[in-house]
């Protein structure tokens, strides 16, 4: 190999600082990190890892479980409910053999940075424009600041700025847009979730989901069990309305009508929602096409490429997977001009299974807030539904996948 190859990571979150993490493990690989807030943090509360991005994540991080448990507070996730209707508290699925995680996300953040060194990683670098040379990306920054790299990699979410230079060139919209679902979220101390919620659903530390008629709710503890984190989630009406919005009591007791009072939790998380200072209700979006993730020297990954609902809690995982099927094929890599052919085999293999868990995650919020009219609220149904949903979120072999990947680039390099 002659030199190093110098890459730029736009976006800090959990997608780049991962990407990160990999990369730096190639000595002919160098990379910077630039996050446009003013420091490295994460938006939400919870997030979750299921086995297969566990699995994913351990050949980035060995031992990444316990790794997880100790920084970043991580518990085992969860059931599933009936939360209204004649069937309020039938379980529909038990998950108490998974050995999935949940935590809180700047927790993981957090422990996650402690594996980069500080000179790698730039806050306050707001993207502003990307320009293809014969030989380069040039990076301009609204600091003024403008940096050259063999290549970026863009991990700056949903409204990505690589993201559209990728797609500037294909015909028609393909940003991010309504996805049918708003969601609003607190985390409490766990005895006040005890008092609120009872005992039983907190027993131990695990989630518990409730699926209903237009409507879902969710806890789950966090931070090794000293809080719970507990969420709502319903149909959204009107998809003009602005992102983030006020959440009200109204709102809440129209969602929550005769239906849900059946339901033991149904009270105690209508006032834990709303016993925040402003409680919001924020719009669920995700990415119904893309169209590809690479362009030239520019590729997307995480929520930057596919945004998807958090219904199945998959966002994070394909993020990982992400990492490792790039990080694998730029390991590969030995000079610059490689680098295209190495993104456009990623976006071969990454795109149909990014979209794929897109699709289901919208199928999924149908299905636990009735709106499927097979299923309705038939506890057993609902089961029956769930397991083609998931199927493929933990059947994918990682090595498989990332063999395909290095396939795909040996094929395009000989063409």
């Amino acid at each position: 190999m002659t030199g190093r190859i110098h890459l730029a990571i736009v976006g800090g979150g959990l997608a780049g600082i991962t990407m990160a993490i990999y990369l730096q493990k190639f000595p002919h690989l160098s990379v910077d990190v630039f996050e446009s807030a003013p420091e490295f943090s994460e938006q939400g509360l919870g997030i979750g890892l299921s086995d297969l991005a566990l699995r994913a994540f351990d050949e980035i991080i060995p031992s990444v479980a316990e790794f997880l448990k100790s920084k970043a507070g991580a518990v085992a996730i969860g059931a599933s409910r009936v939360g209204s209707g004649s069937g309020v508290g039938t379980v529909v699925a038990d998950l108490e053999g998974d050995t999935g995680l949940a935590m809180n996300r700047a927790s993981m953040l957090k422990a996650l940075l402690e594996l980069l060194p500080s000179e790698i990683l730039h806050a306050g670098k707001k993207l502003l424009a990307l320009e293809q040379t014969d030989s380069a990306l040039q990076l301009s920054f609204q600091d003024g600041v403008t940096l050259s790299f063999d290549a970026v990699i863009g991990a700056d979410g949903i409204f990505s700025s690589v993201r559209k230079h990728v797609l500037e060139c294909y015909p028609g919209d393909h940003m991010a847009s309504p996805a049918g679902w708003w969601d609003s979220r607190h985390a409490v101390p766990v005895e006040k979730a005890k008092a609120m919620l009872g005992e039983e659903s907190l027993d131990i530390d695990r989630e518990y989901a409730w699926a209903g008629e237009d409507a879902f709710m969710m806890h789950a503890p966090v931070e090794n069990g000293t809080m719970i984190q507990c969420i709502i989630s319903a149909v959204e009406r009107d998809h003009n309305l602005a992102r983030k919005r006020p959440l009200t009591r109204e709102v809440l007791e129209e969602i929550f009508g005769a239906g849900w009072l059946a339901n033991p939790v149904t009270n105690g998380m209508v006032e834990l929602m709303l016993e925040q200072e402003n409680p919001r209700e924020y719009s669920m979006w995700d990415h119904k096409s893309t169209p590809a993730y690479a362009r030239g020297r520019a590729c997307i990954v995480g929520d930057a490429a596919h945004t998807t609902t958090p219904w199945q809690g998959a966002g994070a995982g394909l993020a990982i997977e992400d990492a490792l099927v790039l990080g694998h094929l730029l390991s590969n890599v030995s000079s610059p001009q490689e680098l295209e052919d190495a993104f456009k085999a990623f976006d071969k293999v990454r795109r149909p299974r990014c979209q794929a868990v897109i699709d289901s995650g919208r199928a999924t919020g149908r299905l636990f807030c009735g709106q499927n009219p097979d299923v309705g609220l038939s506890a057993e149904k609902m089961g029956n539904a769930l397991g083609p949903l998931f199927a493929h979120l933990d059947t994918l072999s990682l090595d498989s996948h990332k063999e395909a990947a290095l396939n795909n680039l040996k094929a395009i390099q000989a063409s």
